[in-house]
């Protein structure tokens, strides 16, 4: 194994501003994703803050009707597409070539280009504010609200901003793929490789399959909107339904692109904070193949109330999918039984990733139940439940992950004290902000209003929700703090300060620039656990 002595290490985070901006390292070019994603994670924050602001109270406080139709827009557009998307491929891309013994990623200029198409669709995106207002028709773009003749030039930037990202997604997954599949270790076979590693393969097929789809649309509304096409308005005998159906097609799998990931993180952690192997590896990656298979059969049930699906199927096929899913939570609940827990902030956002996700899982259940989805429809339970998949989910093992790989990526560990402030105050942040919107859903409270009546009982609810909601702002304080201190002062990690389980921890903490001098045997998925413990593994 690389030692630190062989490899004195330069900190990859302490290079000059050329290297960054030509780097055609998998390990900065990572790192780069993660900082973008973070900048872009506080601007939509702060759209949020001006959301959660308007509601405190019954009628408008800060922001006219159309300013706040822009808030929510692009608060939903960027956490998506600019944040939870993004940094999960960042950190894909910083691990995955270091999991699996590879060098480098299989095309690291197409890598680079990945990431600065990025900033540059975040950018135009933003670039709407100053051009007479973003786009305000809701992030799921529905026509005939998307159409210039009820929106402006903040939808044809925020339109090509997404056809940026979109490319890049693609360009991000071929690449994956290509890595994976060529540059494994010698040992490394597919039923060997990190959970983390499978998810992200089939994250990468998703994105390959669905994008394309999505972007098709979004030049497809750009003809409507500029060249006189007529694909989505009905004013003009186009079909708004069909945009609803392509939309959903590329967005419902792109859920478990934001999903799948995370859960391959939280896979690599709790084995290692519970000092066992992970419960059910191979039904765990048989798991993750059926989500990605099941993904595309369930599209139209965000479509239940337009009249234009066959319910009774995509109702079945929303239930069915909660099957392997439930696969996992069964293996990462054994994998903690009996486990020698470790309560390190890693694995606290794991475990806040478990119970959250759950909860998301079982609301959206109810939604998958037609008759209740029509009570429910667009109303704020729907807000409730994507956040605590997506929020409870992806943002939680994102920190998860973090937290975890923050050692091997500057070689330094952040303090405890202070990462456990940060999931505490963001644990009760995330639930006061989002559970009292289950009741206000059932309350009937419709999405995307900037007003409404004090009669109808929602005050204290929203107020709830609003607190919350700053309650999470305030929990990225000791997190930024921490990372400051850490970068500066932070005690020195050591080549592996967790006693894991995979390859990235055979090398110095950071890597040097070729990752590796050389690597141990691989006889399973857990190659650093059978060195440390003279086990010959599995052969299979």
């Amino acid at each position: 194994m690389a030692t630190t002595a062989l490899h004195p290490a330069v900190p990859a985070y302490r290079s000059g501003l050329y290297e960054w901006i030509t780097t055609t390292d998998h390990k900065k070019i990572g790192i780069l994703y993660v900082v973008n994603s973070l900048l872009f994670f506080f601007l939509a924050g702060l759209l949020a803050l001006g959301v959660r602001a308007e509601l405190a109270q019954p009628k408008i406080q800060f922001f006219a009707p159309d300013v706040y139709n822009q808030l929510f827009t692009m608060h939903g557009t960027v956490m998506i597409f600019l944040f939870i998307i993004p940094i999960l491929a960042g950190f894909a891309n910083y691990v995955v070539p270091l999991q699996i013994g590879a060098p480098d990623m299989a095309f690291p200029r197409i890598n680079a280009l990945s990431f600065w198409m990025l900033p540059l669709g975040g950018i135009l995106m933003f670039t709407g504010f100053f051009t007479g207002g973003a786009a305000a028709e809701g992030w799921t773009g529905y026509s005939p609200l998307a159409q210039r003749a009820y929106s402006g030039t903040g939808t044809d930037l925020w339109a090509v901003g997404l056809i940026l990202i979109g490319t890049s997604s693609i360009l991000g997954a071929v690449n994956f793929l290509t890595t994976i599949f060529k540059m494994r270790a010698p040992g490394l076979t597919m039923f060997r490789l990190p959970i983390l590693v499978w998810t992200v393969l089939v994250t990468s097929v998703l994105v390959l399959m669905a994008t394309p789809v999505f972007t098709s649309a979004l030049i497809m509304l750009f003809i409507d909107r500029n060249y006189g096409g007529h694909f989505f308005d009905p004013a003009t005998g186009g079909n708004a339904i069909l945009w609803q159906n392509v939309f959903w097609f590329y967005s419902h799998p792109a859920v478990y692109v934001m999903v799948l990931p995370a859960m391959g993180m939280v896979s690599e952690i709790l084995p290692v904070f519970s000092r066992k192997p992970l419960f059910g590896y191979k039904a765990f990656v048989f798991a993750t193949a059926g989500i990605g298979a099941l993904g595309f059969s369930v599209w139209a049930h965000h479509m239940f109330t337009t009249g234009s699906v066959f319910l009774p199927f995509f109702s079945l096929m929303t239930f069915l999918i909660a099957v392997p899913t439930g696969v996992k939570m069964f293996n990462w609940v054994a994998t903690l039984f009996r486990g020698q827990l470790i309560f390190s902030t890693p694995m606290l956002f794991a475990l806040g990733f478990l119970t959250m996700f759950l909860i998301g899982g079982i609301n959206g259940a109810f939604s998958a139940a037609v008759p209740v989805d029509f009570a429910l429809h667009d109303t704020y339970w729907v807000v409730a439940h994507l956040h605590y998949v997506l929020f409870g989910g992806s943002v939680f093992g994102m920190f998860a992950g973090l937290y975890y790989w923050f050692p091997k990526m500057t070689g330094r560990l952040l303090d405890e004290t202070l990462g456990k402030i940060h999931f505490v105050l963001m644990f009760v942040g995330f639930n006061l902000t989002f559970f009292p919107m289950h009741m206000l859903g059932l309350m009937g409270m419709p999405r995307r209003v900037a007003d409404y009546s004090a009669a109808a009982g929602w005050s204290e609810l929203n107020l709830l929700a609003t607190i919350g909601g700053f309650t999470i702002a305030t929990s990225m304080l000791p997190f930024l703090w921490n990372v400051m201190i850490s970068l500066r002062n932070g005690e020195p990690a050591g080549d592996d300060p967790w006693e894991a389980n995979t390859l990235e921890w055979a090398t110095s903490s950071p890597p040097p620039p070729y990752n590796f001098d050389h690597l141990p045997e691989i006889r399973s998925e857990r190659p650093l656990f059978d060195l440390r413990h003279g086990r010959a593994g599995n052969h299979a």
